[in-house]
């Protein structure tokens, strides 16, 4: 059984995403292998700051005890945990369970197993102004399903003309979820949603990230 570095565990809503507004429990693990200049969870980069080692069974129980169904593992970068597929296999023999993996697009996708609905990745393609797109695992549009989805973090509009380029040239429209989110007071939401109309992108969704609206841009644990 491995055990996991966790920086920290908590119910809250989802913030942003297909179950935007829903209730989750977020196990976020520390240790990330990208250092995106626009970074809002920095802090769980270092190890230990404020986390706690957890095996498999304890990440599981705590989930367990909350009573909440959706789960969101997040980071850091969760896929570069060592045994992340046991803690995946563990948590989806349970059928009430319902799994998002928030990954940062350059973790190789292709070894997970996905014959279960309750499985889903949210992966981001770093866009210029993130300074990671270098780092993107361009295999893993291959791997992704109707389920899943992509998400562009832009900071500027140079970023969402790239967006559109990486939509295009992998053909993503209709083959899963689409998200525009923007880089926290970088860009201006009605300049976003105009460079949406004038780009006809019907199959993109801008989200914005509620918890950060609700709490504040800083708040963590939340």
């Amino acid at each position: 059984m491995a055990d996991y570095n966790v920086a920290e565990t908590f119910v809250s809503i989802n913030g942003e995403g297909v179950y935007a507004g829903q209730l989750a429990v977020f196990i976020r693990f520390y240790g990330c292998n990208l250092s995106c200049s626009y970074c809002d969870t920095a802090w769980a980069k270092d190890a230990l700051v404020r986390g706690k080692t957890m095996s498999e069974l304890d990440i599981y129980e705590y989930i367990k005890e909350t009573g909440i169904k959706n789960v969101t593992l997040t980071g850091g970068e969760p896929l570069i945990q060592p045994g992340i597929g046991d803690l995946l296999s563990l948590l989806l023999l349970d059928e009430e369970l319902r799994v998002e993996v928030e990954t940062n697009g350059s973790a190789d996708l292709s070894t997970y197993q996905r014959e279960t609905n309750a499985l889903t990745f949210t992966m981001d393609y770093k866009l210029p102004g993130s300074k990671m797109e270098t780092a993107m695992q361009l295999s893993n549009f291959d791997y992704l399903k109707q389920k899943d989805t992509v998400k562009f973090v832009a900071g500027s509009i140079t970023d969402l003309r790239r967006a559109v380029e990486v939509i295009d040239r992998y053909q993503l429209s209709g083959r899963c979820h689409l998200y525009f989110s923007t880089v926290f007071g970088s860009i201006s939401l009605p300049d976003v949603v105009e460079f949406m109309k004038q780009n006809q992108l019907n199959d993109v969704t801008l989200q914005l990230q509620m918890h950060k609206i609700i709490w504040g841009s800083d708040a963590v644990g939340v």
